[in-house]
């Protein structure tokens, strides 16, 4: 078999509207995510009588839902991108998360992707058509799955030309 390595083309690339959709769909998301976890401390303080929970929430003030919120987004896009490579966004628009070779990125890479999210104006990198600074700082592509797998499949076909067949 070829030595050759596959690198993405950049056609497969989601588009920016593609791209506003999957942050819309993992922005509603996110706050069921926040909504659930307040029913869930707010039953598990009425079963077990732990009003402390209820003080302790009410005094955190805007800096304190600031983290918790931040925090509660990192684990969400690195524990979705990372296990799966696709966040709630990215599955409803048939997108993936990969590097320049078309395969999951490991933890660490989907990591520092996640934390680039919280660079100011990272939001705004994507209106000149460019990859936008979490994608480019950690060397990842957002791109249409179908589209990669077939490409990908093609690839390995062809440089499957050639060589002889020893079964």
């Amino acid at each position: 078999m070829s030595n050759s390595t596959y690198v993405l083309d950049d056609k497969l690339l989601a588009s920016t509207g593609t791209r506003f959709l999957n942050y819309i769909i993992d922005l509603v998301s996110f706050v069921i995510i926040l909504i659930g976890i307040g029913i869930i401390i707010g039953i598990l303080s009425a079963l077990f009588g732990m009003t402390e929970i209820g003080v302790w929430i009410n005094g955190l003030g805007d800096l304190g839902w600031n983290i918790i919120a931040i925090s509660v987004s990192i684990i969400y896009y690195t524990l979705m991108e990372g296990l799966f490579g696709r966040t709630i966004g990215k599955f409803i628009t048939g997108t993936i998360v990969v590097d320049e070779n078309g395969e999951k990125p490991s933890f660490g890479t989907i990591f520092k992707r996640s934390l680039c999210r919280y660079i100011p104006f990272d939001a705004f990198t994507y209106l000149g058509g460019s990859r936008g600074w979490h994608d480019s700082i950690s060397d990842t592509y957002v791109v249409n799955k179908k589209a990669l797998d077939e490409e990908i499949k093609i690839f390995k076909e062809f440089s499957l030309i050639g060589v002889n067949d020893t079964n």
